[in-house]
């Protein structure tokens, strides 16, 4: 079965015949490590399913820092979802990580697979649903969990991730300097 088929099936049950004719929409894309998909000022006309390889969206502020917003990796979306849903130009950047192959849909595709295959539109709330408490989660994680809890929920959710991404990165997506991450790991490995 399609990894994407059975990324669906989870949600929802969606027949061969149907997925037949969402997959018809998408596009296989491939990008190299190291690759910008998406850059801030630009319009946001795409999503993407991550079928290989990870990727990170970060936002670089005034002062040069990264922040690190997501990491997608196999069976993940990613985009700017504020410069996609409300047609504005991203904020974000999006950068391959690895080596990735992608399947990516654009918005005005997406609108006409709704009306042909309504399930995926339900399927396509409940991923909007998930993707907001998710990140209602990680922004109340942040605002009352101590560093250790933090560093402790992001390895649940990013299982075998730290082989994959730089320290810093893992350290911009938890808001601890490398030197903190570095401690962390020493603390989660002590307490094992």
């Amino acid at each position: 079965m399609h990894p994407l088929h059975e990324h669906i099936n989870r949600q929802i049950k969606l027949s061969n015949a149907d997925f037949d004719t969402l997959i018809g929409y998408f596009k296989t894309v491939h990008f190299n490590k190291g690759d910008q998909i998406i850059l801030p000022q630009q319009s946001v006309t795409h999503q993407y399913f991550v079928l290989k390889g990870c990727l990170r969206t970060f936002l670089l502020d005034a002062n040069g820092k990264e922040h690190t917003i997501q990491f997608a990796i196999e069976n993940w979306w990613v985009s700017d979802y504020i410069a996609y849903y409300k047609n504005t130009d991203a904020v974000l950047t999006v950068e391959c990580i690895e080596d990735c192959a992608l399947l990516k849909i654009d918005q005005a595709d997406i609108h006409v697979l709704f009306d042909q295959v309504p399930l995926v539109e339900r399927f396509f709330r409940l991923q909007l649903e998930n993707a907001f408490v998710a990140f209602q989660t990680r922004i109340l994680s942040n605002l009352r969990e101590t560093a250790e809890k933090r560093y402790l929920l992001f390895i649940k959710a990013y299982p075998d991730i730290e082989q994959r991404v730089k320290n810093y990165q893992i350290a911009s997506f938890l808001g601890v300097t490398p030197e903190s991450l570095s401690r962390l790991r020493k603390q989660s490995i002590a307490s094992k």
